[in-house]
């Protein structure tokens, strides 16, 4: 169990690794971490046995940036039959189960196997059950099994409540119709990564206002509107005809980087594609100002070094802070819906409640 498994964006592999290090380092964990390029996931093998526990014992998942799922266990080979029986034998000194999860890499080969994986569930989780090995119980160790081939398959374990939301770190999430364009998706999923469900109902509501920078043609905007919310739309090019007859939007025919509300609102959200340091310093002043109570923006990433690039910029936005001395919850993530890019939510405590226009 010395081996720390992570799945995460193809091409991001090098970013995990660089990231988990960094995590090691400071939790004074030894091993090295290895990837692939385009493989879609990364490893962290231990030199102690107990390794890869303390990594996440240590971590928080959610708030690690670029995997996107992560597991202790090994990697064990598979006969072309009775894969059951092998499995089952492996698992001996495993500790009994509350769920199953059967997972993938986010490649073409992984994809593939998702058929495999449906067919050969239902099997396994009957003979776990049978074993005593797996029970309903949230609060016992989720069982993951990432399938490499049908001949190879990392056998590992994740607390429920410290690992992804969604197998493979993957949403479930349907783009709505009514949207006016596929990013909307990239904002509900900020949403349900960074705000727990059972607190929607207080921070996303209908007295609520927000303003979206960049906001043409409006898939962010969308996901504002559909919460009930008055929307600033700021953007020179043109808005979806649909969101403008809902009459809870105005837009401004304005640059993003240089309006500011008059008043308070409750929520910012930026997608604007611009250098990463100037979509820092914007998120930093407008939650630093009190332009607005919490924010998401993304921040779209250089070519190279983009793990230390979103280092450097998340550690300059919390000195930034500190200076001010205000208190901000601050969280980035690459999240499913993104490409090259991270998003951030920022949250501040101390801005008084909008006041709907």
């Amino acid at each position: 169990m010395n081996t720390l498994f992570m799945h995460c964006r193809p091409g991001f592999e090098g970013e995990v690794c660089s990231e988990i290090s960094d995590l090691a380092a400071r939790l004074n964990v030894a091993g090295y971490a290895k990837a692939k390029p385009a493989t879609a996931c990364a490893e962290f093998v231990c030199t102690e046995e107990d390794g890869a526990e303390r990594l996440m014992r240590g971590q928080r998942f959610a708030e690690l940036i670029f995997p996107r799922q992560w597991a202790r266990g090994f990697f064990i080979d598979l006969p072309e039959n009775d894969r059951i029986s092998v499995i089952l034998a492996h698992m001996a000194e495993f500790p009994v189960c509350g769920s199953l999860w059967l997972e993938v890499v986010d490649t073409n080969d992984g994809k593939e196997l998702s058929n495999f994986c449906k067919k050969f569930e239902g099997p396994l989780r009957k003979a776990l059950t049978g074993a005593g090995k797996l029970v309903e119980d949230t609060s016992k160790p989720r069982l993951l099994l990432t399938f490499k081939s049908g001949r190879e398959v990392f056998l590992g374990l994740a607390d429920a409540g410290n690992s992804a939301m969604w197998p493979m770190g993957i949403p479930r999430l349907k783009f709505p119709r009514e949207a006016p364009s596929r990013s909307t998706l990239k904002l509900e999923e900020a949403w349900h990564h960074f705000i727990p469900r059972d607190q929607w109902e207080d921070r996303l509501h209908s007295d609520m206002t927000g303003v979206d920078l960049g906001a043409a043609p409006g898939g962010w905007t969308w996901q504002l509107v559909n919460r009930g919310m008055l929307v600033t739309a700021i953007d020179n090019g043109p808005m979806a005809e649909s969101l403008m007859d809902t009459g809870l939007v105005q837009h401004l025919m304005a640059d993003g980087f240089t309006f500011k509300p008059k008043q308070p609102v409750d929520w910012m959200v930026c997608d604007i594609v611009e250098k990463p340091a100037r979509n820092a310093a914007m998120l930093e002043e407008w939650i630093g100002e009190g332009h607005c109570r919490e924010a998401v923006v993304n921040l779209k990433l250089p070519m190279k070094q983009r793990y230390a690039e979103v280092k450097r910029l998340l550690e300059r936005i919390a000195d930034g802070f500190k200076a001010r001395g205000i208190k901000v919850d601050i969280g980035c993530k690459q999240l499913y819906h993104d490409r090259e890019e991270v998003t951030c939510h920022l949250r501040r405590h101390d801005v008084k409640k909008a006041k709907a226009r």
